[in-house]
């Protein structure tokens, strides 16, 4: 994927992985679902925000996160990752493991032709984070190829 901003530059892993890092932030500060951050941005402004991942990369997340949600009219909801059962789960996953899940997902799933943000929007979009995100249930935290077997089979 071509950096808008500068066409001689890739958009990297990194870059995405930035963005994958900031939706789980925000969804949990918001209460909602990754699903519900990555909707309400448009396609065209994910291409913006991707491109602009190295600058945002030395920003504070606090900073990042609070301009996202005004910029974006995003708004609180109900969904609590952090409501598991403690009986199952120690410590439910950061941010920026999470992050990381989401990002070799997109990464082993992108499809010929797919771009980071084509495959970000698809993924988010899948039945299958209804599983990942569930932290009374091991999937998080299986392994990659796993996690991608499973995406690909429809489900764990």
């Amino acid at each position: 994927m071509t950096n808008l901003f500068f066409p001689d530059e890739k958009v990297t892993d990194n870059d995405l992985y930035f963005l994958c890092y900031m939706v789980e932030r925000i969804a949990r500060k918001l209460h909602q679902k990754n699903r519900y951050v990555v909707n309400h941005i448009s396609r065209e402004e994910w291409e913006r925000l991707i491109s602009l991942a190295g600058a945002w990369h030395c920003e504070n997340p606090l900073k990042v996160e609070s301009e996202w949600i005004e910029e974006y009219h995003l708004v609180r909801g109900e969904f609590d990752i952090a409501d598991v059962d403690k009986e199952l789960v120690d410590e439910i996953p950061s941010e920026t493991q999470m992050g990381k899940v989401y990002t070799r997902l997109i990464l082993s799933t992108l499809k010929r032709g797919e771009n980071f943000v084509d495959g970000m929007i698809r993924v988010y979009n899948d039945d299958i984070c209804e599983t990942i995100d569930n932290y009374n249930s091991s999937a998080y935290y299986e392994p990659s190829y796993v996690i991608t077997k499973a995406y690909n089979d429809g489900g764990f």
